[in-house]
């Protein structure tokens, strides 16, 4: 059975329902998977842990926010598993610059899987981006 943390930060939501249905989709593949909100505490050990996914949203125009620079400098390595996926809002820098915390993340983790980039909220057709990314890391990176 494969165990996946998934630690997320969320001021409006978006990236929090983001996490929620990404939990969705592994646990329907049989992973246990444990949700922690950054900021909420100490995250589990990620050790522990098969794989981690880490959700932010982006500050500013391509900042990540200092809540999840903080949780990244509290884990103190580099997990060899890290999934990446972020919410954002193109009106604030554009193509360029949306999403920029998830891609400067999973650049920092060397993920070898794409981050998943959503456009404010994961509802309607983005819900369905979302599952099909989770499906696509599952797939190429978790299932054994």
């Amino acid at each position: 059975m494969v165990r996946v943390l998934i630690c997320y930060a969320s001021f409006s939501g978006n990236t929090k329902e983001t996490a929620e249905i990404i939990h969705h989709v592994l646990s329907e593949h049989g992973c246990t998977v444990y949700l922690h909100r950054i900021g909420t505490g100490s995250a589990p050990d990620p050790s522990l842990f098969d794989a981690m996914f880490i959700g932010t949203f982006t500050w500013g125009k391509g900042h990540t926010p200092d809540i999840v620079k903080d949780f990244v400098y509290e884990i103190g390595y580099k997990p060899p598993k890290v999934f990446v996926f972020g919410t954002g809002d193109t009106q604030f820098g554009g193509d360029r610059l949306f999403c920029h915390a998830a891609v400067k993340l999973a650049a920092f983790y060397r993920s070898e899987h794409e981050p998943l980039k959503i456009e404010q909220s994961p509802r309607g057709s983005q819900e369905n981006k979302v599952k099909i990314w989770t499906e696509g890391v599952w797939n190429q990176c978790l299932k054994s």
